[in-house]
């Protein structure tokens, strides 16, 4: 509880991520380019900082927490970025998901200035980072990851070091490979039932015992049926997120058929103005190609 913690990056995960850390005693200074997000933490018994700078001199563990690979970068090795606030020593951990690339460049130059890195990219969505339940997939030293892990426990449940640098954010494009691909094909199966004929509702309670259920399921059919489509995971960040597991995969020569069938179908839906929906939204693309609704009635 001694140590000081920096968190920066308080959106849809970042916030409810920090004010765990907060509930939990920790001394936190925030930052966000929304003024509006920091002055709320700052209510709820956060720090307030005005920069990563800033952030960096009242810390000794930095989370980040952004949408993608150059906004980590920015925050931490641009202009007014941690490394220039920071002490030797001081461990960042980036639980954004980016590309592993990026995330061994920024654990090289943290290293030639004397600090060190985790990444630790996580999964579960808006609910589990609220509940303090999400899953991390830690790159990075033992040692280091042992020092932050009391840490990681306060937002995670499920937490394992996957290997060294770079290694989190691999797992992380596999994960969103199972995640995104899923969500296709409970979509497929979805549209298929409903203009077949089928009760969805009954339909889904049929099947979520057996093989097909899973935790993509469970959280994502309740909100189809709803029609709820409030972003847990914006389609555009997970757009983002397989054009990194494509941009990975060719670079060592793994063709993924599926994948990248996916990322096309994002493109599509963010070319009609759904980049904000939630993923789940992908049955919107299915049903644009059925001309057929999936309706439901809520659970």
């Amino acid at each position: 509880m001694d140590m000081r913690l920096g968190f920066i990056g308080l959106g849809i995960m970042g916030k409810p991520m920090s004010l765990n850390l907060v509930r939990n005693g920790y001394d936190v200074t925030v930052f966000d380019i929304n003024e509006s997000a920091v002055e709320e933490l700052v209510g709820l018994g956060a720090r307030g900082a005005g920069s990563p700078k800033e952030v960096g001199e009242n810390s000794d563990i930095i989370f980040t927490m952004l949408p993608k690979g150059e906004h980590v970068m920015s925050v931490v090795l641009g202009e007014s970025g941690v490394i220039y606030g920071a002490n030797d020593g001081t461990i960042i951990v980036d639980m954004s998901s980016i590309s592993p690339v990026q995330s061994k460049e920024i654990a090289v130059a943290l290293k030639d200035r004397g600090m060190e890195m985790l990444d630790a990219p996580v999964s579960g969505g808006e609910p589990k980072a609220v509940d303090g339940t999400l899953a991390i997939m830690v790159g990075g030293k033992e040692k280091i990851y042992e020092t932050v892990k009391p840490v990681l426990e306060v937002m995670g449940q499920s937490i394992t070091l996957v290997g060294d640098h770079g290694c989190g954010t691999t797992a992380k494009l596999a994960n969103q490979i199972l995640v995104n691909v899923h969500i296709a094909a409970m979509s497929e199966a979805l549209t298929l039932a409903s203009k077949a004929g089928i009760d969805i509702k009954k339909m889904y309670e049929a099947i979520r015992g057996g093989l097909a259920g899973s935790a993509v399921l469970e959280a994502k059919v309740p909100l189809i049926l709803e029609r709820n489509f409030v972003a847990g995971g914006r389609i555009d960040i997970n757009a983002k997120d397989l054009t990194n597991v494509m941009d990975t995969a060719y670079s060592i020569g793994v063709p993924l058929p599926l994948s990248s069938q996916v990322l096309e179908m994002y493109q599509s839906l963010m070319a009609n103005g759904k980049a904000a929906d939630d993923h789940g939204g992908l049955i919107q693309y299915y049903e644009k190609l059925a001309n057929h609704e999936v309706n439901g009635v809520s659970l």
